[in-house]
């Protein structure tokens, strides 16, 4: 009896990256490096697989507030501040500009040429 040809299973990895971004998945891990019993270094890693929905569950939405992800609410406010700033710094320069030269005469030394012998 010939054996049955399957076709190529590709739903295998389709499946399981469904199950890890609907479930999550944690991988933790700490490198340490000692000499004598001194530690001289060590570094954590932590990596978390999971879909958006899930990080939101379970409180990782860091991304909501950061403003080069998300620049929603933060930069408007931060463009807004830096819009009243520049008006206000015109306000002033027209007003210094106004009280140094009188109604209708240039500001002094305006029009003067310097004389050289």
């Amino acid at each position: 009896m010939p054996a049955e040809i399957l076709p190529p299973r590709s739903t295998g990895l389709v499946d399981v990256l469904d199950r890890v971004l609907d479930k999550g998945l944690l991988i933790a891990g700490d490198i340490r490096i000692a000499l004598a019993e001194v530690e001289l270094l060590t570094i954590r890693i932590r990596l978390i697989v999971c879909s958006i929905d899930k990080a939101e569950q379970i409180g990782l939405d860091w991304w909501k507030y950061d403003q080069h992800l998300a620049p929603g609410s933060i930069a408007r406010a931060e463009t807004e501040r830096l819009r009243v700033q520049v008006e206000a710094m015109e306000r002033r320069i027209a007003q210094l500009s106004r009280s140094r030269t009188p109604a209708g005469r240039p500001p002094v030394g305006a029009g003067r040429r310097r004389v050289t012998r």
